[in-house]
C-alpha cells in the first residue's frame, strides 16, 4: 500500500481508524527547525471532531508524541515520526460491516484488493480520522511556507446549494484575510449560519450534504511547476484527490471556461512597479504548469459522507443477497466543513515540496 506523498518534503502515513495508533513520518524538514507547537495544535484543534452537532461526536483528545527527528525543542534533519494514540474507538458499531458493503465506501474495493485482510472497524486506513496526522504535517509546512512569505487560506466556499463569495472577487478587493472569522474558522461569517443550517437540516434527516473547499495560495514566485506531468495543478491535484471525499479539483474558472471566449478568459499582463501582475486571475496564477506570481487558487468539491443513519440497500458478501443496511456509529453530516483545515494542510504540503523542488 502506497501512502507516501513527495519528494523533498516526504509525508508517509500509517495507522488505522480503530487501531492502536495512527500517524505520519515527514522527510525533508530543515535540521535545526524550532516547531511552532502551538501553531500545529491549533490546526489539529480546528480539524478535531465532537466539538458540536456538525461533526462526528467521536472524542479523540488528538495529542501527540514526536518520537524521532527532534532534540532539545528542534529538528534534526533525520526522519520526524509523530504517533497519536486511538481512544474514543466503538469497534462493535462495525462487526455487521464485515460483510454487509457500505454505499460509497472502500469496504468493497478495500476487501477484494487486500483478500479480506483489510480492517473494517470504522474505514481502517481509508478513514478520515488518518487526516489528523495528515494536518499535524501540514501545519509543518504551513510554518516553513510562512518563513518564505507564502500564506495557504482556505474557506468553505459552498454548502450544499448555497454559495459563498469567491476568493477571486475578494483578491481583486484585496480583501482576501477578511472572509476569516476571529477563531480562524475558515467560514465567511455572514454564511456561517445559513451554512450550518443546511447541514443540521441534513443531520436531522438521518443524511448528510456536500460541499466546497475554497483555496488561495498568496506570496509564490514565478517558476514554481514544470510542464506537462510535473505541472503545478498536477502535482496539486495529486495531493488533494488524496484527502478523503474529495471528487472535484478545479482551478481558477475551471468549469466556467467552457462558457467563455479567449478574450474573457485571458489574462492581460501589466506592470505594477517592478512587479509582473495580471489584471484578473482567471487561471489562478498558472500558465503552462508554472506559477505566474498571481495568487494561485482552486476549489475541491467534497461529496456528501456516505456513512448516513437513513437506512440502505446494500449488497452481504457472505450471503449474497441485497439486504437492508443501518450504518451505526458517528459520523459527519457534512465532512467539508472539517475538510477546508485539511485543504489548507495538504496544500502547505504541496507546495513546500514543489518550492524546494524548484531552488
Amino acid at each position: 500500500m502506497g501512502s507516501t506523498y513527495g519528494k523533498h518534503f516526504r509525508v508517509s502515513l500509517f495507522g488505522e481508524s480503530h487501531g492502536h495508533s495512527i500517524g505520519c513520518i515527514i522527510e525533508g524538514i530543515p535540521a535545526g527547525t524550532a516547531l511552532d507547537i502551538d501553531l500545529i495544535k491549533k490546526r489539529l484543534f480546528q480539524r478535531k471532531p465532537g466539538k458540536d452537532q456538525y461533526s462526528t461526536p467521536r472524542q479523540e483528545k488528538d495529542a501527540f508524541d514526536i518520537v524521532s527527528g527532534y532534540f532539545m525543542d528542534r529538528t534534526t534533519g533525520t526522519p520526524l515520526c509523530a504517533i497519536f494514540k486511538n481512544g474514543d474507538t466503538r469497534s462493535k458499531d462495525y462487526t455487521a460491516l464485515k460483510a454487509a458493503y457500505r454505499p460509497g465506501h472502500a469496504d468493497f474495493t478495500g476487501a477484494v484488493k487486500y483478500k479480506g485482510a483489510n480492517d473494517y472497524r470504522g474505514g481502517g486506513h481509508f478513514s478520515a480520522r488518518i487526516t489528523a496526522p495528515l494536518v499535524f504535517a501540514g501545519a509543518i509546512a504551513e510554518q516553513l511556507l510562512n518563513i518564505e512569505g507564502i500564506e495557504v487560506i482556505t474557506q468553505i466556499q459552498r454548502v450544499g446549494h448555497l454559495s459563498a463569495e469567491s476568493f477571486e472577487t475578494l483578491e481583486m478587493n484585496a480583501s482576501v484575510k477578511a472572509i476569516l472569522d476571529a477563531d480562524d474558522y475558515a467560514i465567511q461569517p455572514e454564511m456561517k449560519m445559513s451554512f450550518l443550517q443546511i447541514v443540521d437540516e441534513a443531520r436531522l434527516a438521518k443524511d448528510s450534504v456536500g460541499g466546497v473547499v475554497e483555496a488561495m495560495i498568496t506570496g509564490l514566485p514565478v517558476g514554481i511547476g514544470e510542464p506537462f506531468f510535473d505541472s503545478f495543478e498536477s502535482k496539486m491535484a495529486h495531493g488533494l484527490f488524496s484527502i478523503p471525499a474529495v471528487k472535484g479539483v478545479s482551478f481558477g474558472k475551471g468549469f466556467d471556461f467552457p462558457a467563455m471566449r479567449g478574450s474573457e478568459a485571458n489574462d492581460t499582463f501589466y506592470v505594477d512597479g517592478e512587479t509582473v501582475k495580471t489584471r484578473t486571475n482567471h487561471n489562478a496564477g498558472i500558465n503552462g504548469g508554472i506559477t505566474n506570481g498571481m495568487p494561485v487558487w482552486f476549489n475541491c468539491a467534497f461529496k456528501p459522507t456516505p456513512s448516513i443513519a437513513k437506512r440502505q440497500m446494500t449488497l452481504n458478501a457472505t450471503t449474497g443477497e441485497v439486504e437492508a443496511l443501518d450504518i451505526q456509529g458517528r459520523h459527519d453530516p457534512c465532512v467539508a466543513l472539517r475538510g477546508a483545515l485539511v485543504v489548507k494542510a495538504m496544500a502547505s504540503i504541496v507546495t513546500y515540496d514543489l518550492l524546494k523542488e524548484g531552488k
